[in-house]
C-alpha cells in the first residue's frame, strides 16, 4: 500500500471544513474498529477477565491493526500535511493563553507519527506476512494518536468566529441575566471552551414566562462574568458563537484506544450469591473480604472508594467555584467509604473467627417436585364452599 501524500496537484485544494471533517471521519473509523476488537477481546477472557485463549486475541489485534492502517492510508494520509497547516496557522494568530503550548506539542507530535506511517506506507511489508503484522503493530500507537488527538487539529482548521455584542448591550444583557439568577431562572444548558481558553456557557434566560437564549463568558461562580449574545434558539447560537474546542483530559497519557487489560475483579453480585448459597462462617466471611480486598484484583468497596477520589479529582479540575466545592464532598464521601471498608474488613475476620455452620433445621426446599406413579388416582380435590345467592 502506497502512501499519498498530498492530492493531485490539478486537483482543488481541500477548504479547512473539508479537511476537518477527512478527520472525524478517520476518528469515527477508528472508534468502530477499537468497538469491534474489543467485542473479539471479550470473546477470549473468562468471567473475571483473564486473557485464557492468547492465540485468539492476538489475531484480534492483529487485525485491528491492519485495519486502522487501511483506514489511516484510505482517508486520512492524503490530507494530514494540509490539515496540519491549516492548524498552525489559526494557532500563530491566537492571543496567547494557557492551552497554546500544549495544543502546539500536540500538532508536533502528529506531524511526527504521520511521517513515521507515511515511511512505513511507503515501504510495505509482503501482505500476510509476519513483517507486515510487526510493521502494523508497531503503526499502531501513532494511528491511535491521530484517533486520539486530531480533534485539536481538525477544531483549529474550521474556527469560526461572530461580531461580539457592543458594550452597552453587553452591559445590559448581564445585568438581566444576573437579576434572572438570583430568581433561580438562568437555566444552563450547555459548556464548553473557545479557542481563546474561556469558558462559554449555553443558558434559557427566562422573563415574564418568556426564554431567550443567552451566551456568557467566564465563571458563574464568581463575579465578573459577560453575556456575549443573545439568541432566538440554540442552533442559531452555534452558528454564531466561537466553535468549542476539545476539552482536556484528567491525566496526560492516557488513550481510549490504549487501555491497560482490565484487573480480574468479583461482581458483587457473585460476592451475595456466595454468601446466599454458603453453609459456614467462612463462606460468608470471605465474601466480605472479597469485596474489601485491596490491591490489583481490588474488592468493590474498594472500586468505589477509587471512583470517589477519581470523580473528586476530576471535579477539581474543572477550575469552578461549584467544581471545587463537589470535589470536596467527593473527597468526604472517599473519607466514609475507606471508614466503612475497614468496619467491614473487621467484622469479616470476626464473623470468620465464629467457626459456626448454619443449623440443619434450615432444610433446603425442593424446587423440582416428585411426580405421582401413572396408575396411582390424584387426590380428590376439596369440595367447594357453597354460598348463598343474595337477593336484593
Amino acid at each position: 500500500m502506497t502512501l499519498a501524500s498530498s492530492p493531485a496537484p490539478d486537483g482543488p485544494l481541500p477548504t479547512a471544513p473539508e479537511l476537518a471533517n477527512v478527520a472525524r471521519d478517520f476518528r469515527l473509523r477508528m472508534t468502530v474498529i477499537d468497538s469491534e476488537t474489543e467485542a473479539a477481546l471479550d470473546m477470549t477472557r473468562d468471567r473475571y477477565g483473564r486473557t485464557v485463549h492468547a492465540g485468539a486475541a492476538a489475531a484480534a489485534r492483529a487485525h485491528r491493526d491492519k485495519a486502522a492502517v487501511e483506514a489511516y492510508a484510505t482517508h486520512l494520509a492524503p490530507h494530514a500535511e494540509a490539515l496540519l497547516d491549516a492548524a498552525r496557522l489559526v494557532l500563530d494568530e491566537l492571543l496567547p493563553a494557557r492551552h497554546l503550548a500544549g495544543w502546539r506539542a500536540v500538532l508536533d507530535g502528529l506531524a511526527a507519527s504521520a511521517a513515521e506511517i507515511r515511511r512505513a506506507l511507503d515501504r510495505p511489508a509482503a501482505p500476510g506476512s509476519q513483517a507486515e503484522r510487526t510493521q502494523h503493530a508497531a503503526l499502531w500507537p501513532h494511528l491511535t494518536a491521530w484517533a486520539d488527538h486530531s480533534s485539536i487539529a481538525s477544531n483549529l482548521a474550521d474556527q469560526h468566529h461572530k461580531a461580539p455584542l457592543t458594550d452597552e448591550e453587553q452591559q445590559m444583557w448581564a445585568e438581566r441575566a444576573q437579576a434572572a439568577q438570583r430568581r433561580g431562572e438562568l437555566e444552563l444548558t450547555e459548556s464548553w471552551y473557545a479557542a481563546d481558553g474561556q469558558p462559554i456557557t449555553l443558558a434559557y434566560l427566562v422573563e415574564d414566562n418568556d426564554s431567550t437564549v443567552v451566551a456568557l463568558r467566564g465563571d458563574l461562580g464568581v463575579p465578573g462574568w459577560q453575556v456575549i449574545g443573545h439568541y432566538a434558539h440554540e442552533y442559531e447560537a452555534g452558528k454564531a458563537l466561537p466553535a468549542p474546542v476539545p476539552p482536556g483530559i484528567l491525566r496526560a497519557g492516557i488513550s481510549r484506544f490504549n487501555r491497560p487489560a482490565p484487573a480480574p475483579e468479583v461482581s458483587l453480585q457473585e460476592l451475595i450469591r456466595d454468601v446466599v448459597e454458603g453453609h459456614t462462617a467462612g463462606d460468608a466471611s470471605k465474601a466480605l473480604l472479597g469485596a474489601v480486598q485491596r490491591g490489583y484484583a481490588a474488592g468493590p468497596m474498594v472500586r468505589l472508594q477509587e471512583l470517589l477520589e477519581m470523580s473528586s479529582q476530576f471535579a477539581s479540575a474543572l477550575e469552578t467555584v461549584q467544581g471545587r466545592q463537589i470535589a470536596a464532598r467527593l473527597s468526604a464521601l472517599g473519607r466514609q467509604i475507606e471508614f466503612l471498608t475497614r468496619e467491614v474488613e473487621e467484622v469479616a475476620e470476626d464473623l470468620g473467627a465464629t467457626v459456626a455452620v448454619l443449623p440443619p433445621h434450615r432444610t433446603p426446599v425442593l424446587r423440582a417436585r416428585p411426580r405421582p406413579a401413572v396408575d396411582t388416582t390424584p387426590p380428590t380435590p376439596p369440595p367447594r364452599a357453597s354460598t348463598t345467592a343474595r337477593h336484593r
